[in-house]
């Protein structure tokens, strides 16, 4: 059986990150996954019910882990707190991934939803940190494998290696 893949919707061209962009793709083996129906394209944020555009929105304090546990907050550049926004995207990402049987995720770094490596810093100033966003947290949390798109070499292996 072949391995199914939760994908950030802006990697596979969607415009839907909070400046009403897509990012660069990041590798031509995800058309062939998509041909293979391998990838479940997902938008946690827009699942969620977030505009496009919208504010950027940064975790001020620890993690995605801390944030779902109520200790963190994610806030948008002007202060405007976001946080139970972020959690339902968070969820959601997690219920689309189980429904459709997803082992592994590849997700777009630095977001404050999917960063599976690093995270902006909170301080709207574009500094990183290292950290992972709340879908991404919550994801590794339930036994699904989180990649971020800087990572295509690692999620290729770890695919090649269960099939």
């Amino acid at each position: 059986m072949k391995t199914k893949i939760l994908v950030s919707a802006c990697l596979m061209g969607h415009k839907v990150r909070y400046n009403g962009s897509e990012k660069t793709p990041v590798s031509d083996i995800l058309t062939r996954w998509q041909q293979e129906e391998r990838l479940v394209i997902h938008c946690p944020e827009l699942a969620a019910g977030l505009a496009i555009p919208r504010l950027p929105a940064e975790i001020v304090g620890d993690g995605g882990q801390a944030v779902m546990a109520e200790r963190a907050r994610i806030l948008e550049s002007d202060g405007t707190d976001v946080t139970a926004h972020y959690q339902l995207a968070a969820w959601l990402a997690l219920r689309t991934a189980q429904e459709t049987n997803c082992s592994a995720a590849l997700l777009t770094d630095g977001s404050p939803t999917c960063g599976s490596a690093f995270i902006y810093d909170g301080s709207f100033s574009g500094h990183k940190k290292t950290g992972m966003g709340v879908a991404a947290a919550l994801l590794r949390e339930h036994g699904i494998q989180v990649f971020s798109d800087n990572q295509i070499a690692e999620l290729i292996a770890w695919i090649e290696e269960r099939e």
